[in-house]
């Protein structure tokens, strides 16, 4: 009897039947609503938060609303990776839509004036919904919202829309949020189960949270990489919207926060007056939820700082940045701290606060466009002190990093010229075609400042994202402030990549230097097509030309193909590469002549990464960007599950992103494949497997850390201050070893964000990555960490049998825009035989 009142008693707990939900749970009291306008149940066939929305149904949604509606007008900016369209409706009154294009260019006009007139102009409110697409309450209200932007009859959305412009984005993340609907609604029960160990609760690797490769999408405001911010970013120069929200979830247990953050936690260049706005809105946001009893919080956990993130990046271009966390029922039910919490009730939430964010910009709407105002006014005064200086940066050897540098800055609206002519400045050669100049006294010179600046002191110690971001850093291109507009050329209106060729049609040899971004994919394509090439391991001159290490050397004679479609191809290559091909009549150089051993055989690359669970998405899916989208390289992808039954021997490369490590069986596979050859690849915390597993003879630093004088209060604040949230930091390099080839200087920026601290080896040709003895260069570090990484290596190299084992204490690829170091991973995989 107690085992079925205890069976009776868990039944009641977990199970629920599915409550009916109308409209009238979601919206305003106030409102009726135009019967011409189709609300979602008659589009989707589901009542809103009854099914997850797929983005499909989202996207029929929004053109049925649209086309019924003269509040709304919608665009398709382009395609996500998987296809789908990247829509923005533009919701407004109809009066309003008929100069739209008159109201934006004065909206743009204010922002380039020293005086304007508020009184009559509308407010630019731009809202995005879940960007991480398994946090989907926020795209499931975007319906609600558009719903009641277009349909309702209230006297108050008439007056919102005739002093408002919205830019609605219904979906920030297509690909992420058909993910988790497709998993959420396939693991759906009819009595719905709260019981949070429910398969409906626990996502398969990856989840939903990223997009196609698998980015998380809301740190990729400010380098612009993925095509989802290509289009929103393009929204945001076009419009500059006076607010920005950005509708997320967060852990079950929580309640709803709405900024602003942690004020010790701002960037020190967003002004004081964006945060106290900030604060202002959250008034409305408060009393909206207050309304409807629910639990929220301000001023906690979440930061400013990273520009980056889309809270953040208003900020420094003018505008109010509004960052929404709902505690998540990821699925449609769930137990939490605070009660039962359904999937509805997490809509609603993010409805209200969509709400209560226009109404605060309507009500505010003449003080928040004298804010923006004023923000390019100032900006433009701290400009005019500028004067004439400028930035110069660049790469000498290497025009594909510089052209992608400029490539953000072209995304961000920021001016930049060619450089009028070669020159030596700073102690750095800059060389025209291969460097550009940014002028200091320009519109944007805020967001200049917010990309190019390197700082090490800092009010907080602890970071939610990165600390540092330092663009050229990141590009590891020469760069220097002490540059002048004198050394400006025209200025760049038509950006493009330098275009390749081969020199000369040769019956005896090519060469093809390895400093180019893209060379990896040249040689890459050489390989594929079955050709033969070699990599130098010395120096030497020719024609007058010095050639360095890591150049690639592809032989006439003995080739599948004869000379004249041999210089066909390569022509086609150097084209496809954006790079230059020589063509050579003798083997005879100064230096090694082309017929010696110092010119090694490379074979094709035949890649596979080890993904699944366990394995961290975010650094697999950056490699797989990295050598699926810019180098062409086919990459299996092995999941953990299936590395049992694989046939290793297949591949010369492994590559393993971090992770805790792999069973025992897979364990012993991988030992006896590197022994037989193989290369292996490992990153970050699969370092401690190959310690444990004695796969590499590596040796790691222990930093000791006692608390003294650290309340119980303080203590998580201690402990979060020990880590390396994200920072960069300066290491000397042996250009002469083939992890470096392609580096043109001697040092190189390394991103870090953990504290594994490696010890270098004895010899020291085998540190050829090696932190400097004050190696901060941009971000924060605790002192104890900074003591501890000084003269350690981010990189070993260790031998098991005929294979080796690359170790990276970090990140050599993070999040698609750290250009600098990507070629350490493609000269361990193109050069492994000779590491």
């Amino acid at each position: 009897m107690r085992n079925l009142f205890l069976f009776c008693f868990l039944i009641s707990t977990f199970s629920f039947s599915q409550n009916p939900i109308d409209l009238s749970y979601y919206l305003p009291d106030s409102s009726s609503y135009d019967p011409a306008i189709p609300a979602p149940e008659s589009v989707i066939r589901h009542e809103v938060g009854e099914w997850h929305i797929t983005h499909d149904k989202l996207v029929q949604y929004m053109y049925a609303l649209a086309g019924a509606s003269n509040r709304i007008s919608i665009e398709d900016r382009g395609s996500t990776f998987e296809g789908r369209p990247l829509l923005l409706l533009t919701i407004t009154s109809p009066s309003n839509h008929s100069r739209l294009e008159d109201i934006r260019k004065a909206h743009i006009a204010a922002t380039e004036s020293n005086s304007t007139d508020t009184s009559s102009r509308p407010i630019i409110v731009y809202q995005g919904f879940s960007i991480h697409g398994n946090e989907p309450s926020g795209a499931n209200a975007s319906m609600l919202a558009a719903y009641h932007l277009a349909a309702s009859k209230s006297q108050e959305v008439t007056d919102l829309l005739n002093n408002a412009v919205i830019l609605f984005d219904p979906s920030f993340n297509p690909d992420g949020l058909q993910r988790f609907a497709y998993w959420a609604n396939t693991n759906k029960n009819i009595n719905l189960n709260s019981d949070p160990y429910d398969r409906e609760y626990s996502e398969v690797w990856p989840g939903g949270r990223t997009n196609h490769y698998w980015f998380d999408m809301n740190r990729d405001w400010l380098p612009v990489q993925l095509p989802e911010s290509r289009a929103r970013i393009k929204t945001f120069h076009k419009w500059l919207p006076n607010i920005l929200t950005d509708h997320h979830e967060m852990g079950t247990n929580s309640t709803f926060f709405f900024q602003p953050g942690i004020p010790s936690r701002t960037h020190p260049l967003t002004p004081k007056l964006n945060q106290e706005l900030t604060g202002e809105i959250g008034n409305f946001h408060a009393k909206a939820l207050d309304k409807i009893g629910s639990l929220y919080y301000s001023e906690e956990s979440y930061d400013d700082f990273y520009y980056g993130k889309g809270s953040s990046f208003p900020d420094i271009n003018g505008g109010i940045g509004i960052l929404f966390e709902q505690a998540s029922s990821r699925g449609h039910i769930q137990q939490s701290a605070n009660g039962i919490l359904t999937f509805p009730f997490t809509i609603r939430n993010q409805l209200t606060a969509a709400l209560s964010t226009l109404e605060a910009a309507k009500s505010m709407r003449e003080k928040i466009l004298t804010y923006q105002h004023n923000f390019f006014k100032n900006a433009r005064s701290e400009a005019a002190k500028q004067g004439n200086k400028a930035i110069i940066f660049g790469n000498e050897k290497d025009a594909g990093r510089t052209y992608h540098l400029a490539e953000i800055l072209e995304r961000q609206n920021i001016q930049f010229h060619e450089l009028k002519q070669d020159l030596t400045l700073d102690g750095k050669n800059f060389r025209k075609g291969y460097s550009y100049v940014i002028p200091k006294n320009q519109k944007n010179t805020r967001l200049i400042n917010a990309m190019f600046e390197k700082r090490t002191t800092f009010q907080d110690s602890l970071f939610y994202d990165i600390s540092a971001w330092t663009f050229p850093l990141a590009f590891n291109l020469d760069y220097t402030e002490k540059a002048t507009t004198a050394n400006a050329g025209p200025v760049v209106d038509d950006l493009r990549m330098k275009p390749g060729a081969v020199t000369s049609k040769s019956n005896y040899a090519y060469l093809m230097e390895w400093h180019e971004y893209y060379s990896p994919k040249a040689l890459n394509t050489i390989l594929n097509k079955g050709l033969r090439a070699k990599v130098s391991l010395k120096q030497f001159n020719m024609n007058g030309k010095a050639y360095d290490y890591g150049t690639i050397l592809i032989p006439v004679q003995n080739q599948v193909l004869n000379s004249d479609k041999l210089y066909d191809f390569l022509e086609t290559t150097a084209e496809d590469s954006h790079l230059t091909i020589d063509g050579v009549s003798t083997g005879l150089t100064q230096g090694i002549d082309l017929g010696s051993n110092n010119f090694r055989a490379l074979k094709k690359a035949k890649v596979a990464m080890v993904v699944g669970a366990g394995v961290r998405s975010y650094d697999a899916g950056e490699i797989w960007h990295l050598l699926d989208t810019r180098y062409d390289i086919t990459l299996t992808k092995l999941d953990v599950k299936t590395i049992g039954r694989a046939d290793l021997s297949k591949y010369n490369t492994i590559i393993l992103p971090s992770t805790s490590g792999l069973g025992e069986n897979e364990t012993a596979k991988f030992k006896t494949w590197i022994q037989n050859g193989g290369t292996l690849i490992a990153y970050r915390a699969s370092l401690n497997w190959l310690k444990k597993n004695e796969l590499a003879k590596l040796e790691f630093k222990k930093v000791d850390l006692e608390a003294e004088d650290i309340s119980y209060e303080d203590r998580s604040n201690f402990r979060g201050a020990q880590f390396i949230g994200g920072a960069i930091f300066n290491a000397e390099i042996d250009r002469s070893h083939p992890i470096n080839f392609g580096n043109t200087r001697d040092y190189v920026s390394m991103f870090r964000n953990t504290t594994l601290f490696m010890k270098a080896d004895k010899n020291s040709y085998n540190n050829p990555i090696r932190y400097t003895k004050d190696p901060l260069l941009s971000g924060y570090i605790s002192k104890p960490n900074l003591d501890s990484l000084s003269m350690t290596v981010p990189l070993q190299i260790d031998g098991l049998g005929r294979g080796k084992v690359v170790a990276f204490t970090d990140n050599t690829n993070f999040r698609a825009f750290w250009y600098g170091t990507n070629k350490l991973l493609m000269n361990a995989i193109f050069f492994r035989e000779e590491l």
